[in-house]
């Protein structure tokens, strides 16, 4: 131990003396680690920690391994409820809006509309009253009570205790708070907090519409439970699917492929999980190679600063001290710079999640984002500090192993003569080759954006205006719904510089989810499941609502106010809807389809393809019906105006006022919409942006490091060529050319690797391509600029040696 002091108290004298070395090899580690620290935090907030529930290893979320989607029907939930043997209680919840009215303010509230058992599935128990228990369930809208979270308790309720018993209004319909949730309980999504929890049967009263006994319907977000004691992951599963073959053989024109899966539920299951463990797996490999460059960076600053310290080393070596005590003092120095450093990236990182967390990128949903460093976090910044001193400080063991320190004592020089390739030259390679790559990836992930942003969305977003809203939130039922639809689109359009109005159930691309249905051939006898023609998105729309979105109508005809409820059935179509039922976009006007409960519709329209519901989507059959024979209180104004569409807020909002004062809506630019589905690409773009940029930052303190140490041991050799008359170039290709090969050759390795790993990029960037030639371009051009830059000031230096000033030193 008291060796130990002596080597920790040389080190922090060594250090103190090469203050400029200190702080650059502080600063790479932190900015390295620090990294690592954050998609770590991420990775473990969002994969590896479970739910903040009581015995959360055994909670388990059920989906089907058709889709790996995790969506049921309510029907088919009671029947897995009941016929359950492996969970103690299987539990449901589905995420809702709802206007909530305290009696003090009405503002919009997110709502978990849960099982009657589902307080008592999670195992959790009440801050304040009570929960609401499966024997509150009777039939629809039958159990009037709230329980609200607790931060909405505190923020909107000051803490009252005495609101339980109290009476609000949620879409107007009386509830009674019967109970708060505990502080820590938000839910069972990882990244969505709601403000209140409503039992599922009465969905009716929360979106308007009851689908309790729709077993074809898959409204319900998720269904979960508690493993029993004893009970494997697989017998759960061979359990559940022994019920799902029941349902298949008793509902076959509603339920099909009912094989089942487990999954953890703060993700959604794979729904949302899949991409997420995409993302921040490729994430951390990415800040791993971040790390790799720093070690590689201050290997080999150790590596030249353990030739430039020849000297000292040999005398300890010729004064008694063994090989391994140097070495030893060397990885004490190393270490202690890279636990410094780590320690000053943690705090970084800390100071960073704390203010992702608190981050609301949306403020109209109630984002919740758990990233926090705890213990995990600590100790992968710990290890990771411990080895990467470990690593940069093993550069030069081998010079220090092979050191004739006689030699070293006469001549003064550590660095062999005849070594073609050095330790300092294979790490400088490495260093650029992962900047390249790093570098490689951002092009691809601003490509990828720009092409996101440039797509053929099937409309155009700009200079249009959305309002939303639901009706149901306002009281508006029944006929009363297209009543008020149609008072609003007239509105609208007396707005002066609105030119075009349309009213659709969902806006595409926007924070709704649009609805699905199974659609089948006319001349199909069976409308079960298996025998469907397509699955397509549909829509309620006005009749002006292909022209306000501009979108292109490819054949027949849009709606009229004429299509109404008495009126047979029509639709429009897109062109991959045309494509799957009827093989073609001519000829598919006119022709019939039918809809899973028999009704047969009739094309009148073909519009153009488009994106629906995300970027990444492949072509989707979508179907579009009128509002009139299709009323949905989920409504969408798409305002196109010759002006501003920013100017136009005000005039909406008095127009509904005027209308109607409960017409709360969200009033805003569809390109401001739109951020909610561009959000993933853009923070894609940004990561893998600060990631190359770190990489770029690395590569040029690393060519700088080695250039300039290149010139000043070679300073008496380019005296001497410029005293014998060399030229500038033949100087500075002297001294700089072998660091200009060792770039060309890092930029071109990691050029390759990069588009190696375009699969890894795909799984983080939308349509990334790495062949892309402007990428190519890019990257070749960027790394010689970091070439240029990081070798100026040694160029300066060599150009600048003058020859008398040397002899006279000599």
């Amino acid at each position: 131990m008291s060796t130990m002091w002596r080597d920790l108290r040389y080190a922090f004298r060594i250090l103190h003396n090469a203050p400029s070395f200190t702080i650059a090899a502080v600063l790479t580690l932190a900015v390295a680690i620090g990294a690592n620290a954050v998609a770590f935090s991420a990775l473990n907030a969002l994969i590896l920690r479970p739910l903040k529930l009581p015995e959360a290893q055994s909670l388990y979320g059920l989906q089907r391994v058709s889709n790996h989607l995790p969506f049921q029907s309510y029907p088919d939930y009671l029947d897995l409820r009941d016929g359950n043997r492996s969970f103690s209680a299987l539990a449901a919840f589905n995420i809702g809006e709802a206007g909530l009215d305290t009696g003090r303010n009405a503002r919009p509230a997110w709502v978990y509309e849960v099982s009657g058992n589902y307080f008592d599935a999670l195992r959790i128990q009440p801050y304040l009253g009570r929960f609401f228990h499966a024997a509150d369930e009777r039939s629809a809208n039958s159990a009037p009570y709230v329980v609200l979270a607790y931060a909405y308790w505190h923020n909107y309720f000051q803490d009252d205790r005495g609101v339980v018993g109290r009476t609000v209004r949620l879409n107007k319909h009386p509830f009674t708070v019967v109970g708060v949730a505990p502080p820590g309980f938000h839910g069972t999504l990882l990244f969505l907090s709601p403000d209140v929890f409503v039992p599922m049967v009465d969905q009716e009263q929360i979106e308007g519409s009851n689908l309790l006994n729709a077993r074809s319907n898959r409204w319900v977000f998720m269904v979960m439970g508690h493993l029993k004691p004893g009970v494997t992951p697989a017998q759960a599963i061979a359990d559940l699917n022994s019920t799902g073959s029941r349902l298949e053989k008793n509902y076959p024109n509603d339920d099909s492929k009912m094989a089942f899966e487990l999954v953890r539920p703060g993700l959604v299951g794979d729904y949302i999980g899949r991409p997420a463990r995409a993302f921040l797996t490729a994430l951390m490999l990415l800040a791993g190679l971040i790390l790799l460059a720093a070690c590689a960076n201050l290997g080999s600053l150790f590596a030249a600063r353990a030739s430039d310290r020849s000297r000292e080393l040999a005398l300890r070596v010729a004064l008694g001290a063994g090989r391994l005590r140097v070495l030893r003092q060397l990885f004490t120095e190393a270490i202690l710079v890279s636990l410094i450093g780590g320690a000053v990236g943690l705090w970084g990182s800390v100071m960073l999640l704390d203010w992702l967390a608190a981050a609301q990128p949306f403020p109209q949903f109630p984002i919740n984002i758990p990233v926090s460093a705890d213990a995990r976090v600590y100790a992968l910044a710990l290890i990771l500090s411990i080895a990467s001193g470990f690593l940069f400080g093993a550069a030069p063991v081998r010079q220090i192993l092979r050191t004739d320190a006689y030699q070293i004592v006469k001549m003064g020089a550590l660095a062999q003569p005849g070594r073609r390739v050095t330790v300092r030259d294979v790490l400088l390679v490495a260093q650029v080759a992962i900047c390249a790559v790093l570098v490689t990836s951002s092009f691809v992930a601003v490509r990828g954006l720009v092409r996101s942003l440039h797509s053929n969305f099937g409309f155009v977003p700009q200079n249009a205006m959305l309002v939303q809203l639901d009706l149901n939130q306002a009281g508006y039922h029944g006929d009363a719904v297209l009543a008020i639809q149609k008072r609003m689109i007239d509105a609208m359009k007396a707005i002066p510089g609105v030119t075009s109005v349309g009213l659709s159930s969902f806006p595409p691309l926007s924070n709704g989810k649009p609805f699905d249905s199974l659609v089948f051939a006319d001349k199909t006898p069976d409308l079960r499941p298996s025998d469907a023609a397509a699955d397509a998105m549909l829509w309620g729309v006005s009749p002006d609502y292909f022209h306000a979105v501009r979108t292109t109508l490819l054949a027949g005809r849009t709606f009229t106010w004429h299509d109404d409820k008495d009126a047979p059935r029509v639709a429009v179509i897109n062109q991959e809807f045309a494509r799957e039922l009827f093989g073609s976009v001519p000829g598919a006007t006119g022709r019939y389809f039918k809809l899973r409960d028999g009704t047969r519709v009739q094309v009148v329209g073909v519009v153009q393809d488009g994106k629906y519901s995300s970027l990444t989507e492949e072509a989707t059959a979508a179907m579009f019906f009128p509002i009139a024979q299709s009323p949905t209180s989920q409504t969408a104004l798409e305002l196109r105006s010759r002006n501003d569409p920013h100017e136009l807020a005000a005039a909406v909002r008095g127009r509904l006022r005027d209308l109607d004062p409960a017409l709360g809506a969200l009033i805003q630019t569809w390109n401001e919409a739109m951020d909610f589905v561009l959000f993933p690409s853009r923070m894609a773009t940004a990561a893998l942006g600060i990631l190359g940029l770190m990489g770029a930052m690395l590569s040029v303190t690393g060519i700088f490091g080695i250039a300039s140490y290149a010139v000043s041991k070679r300073k008496r050799e380019l005296g001497i060529r410029i005293a014998l008359g060399a030229q500038r170039g033949e100087v500075l290709k002297a001294a700089l050319g072998r660091a200009f090969k060792l770039l060309a050759f890092g930029s071109a390795a990691g050029l390759l690797l990069g588009i190696l790993a375009s699969r890894v990029l795909a799984s983080i960037v939308y349509r990334a391509t790495p062949l892309d030639p402007l990428v190519l371009a890019g990257v070749v051009v960027t790394m010689a600029l970091l070439g240029l830059i990081a070798t100026w000031i040694p160029a300066q230096r060599a150009l600048a040696v003058d020859p008398a000033m040397l002899m006279r030193e000599e």
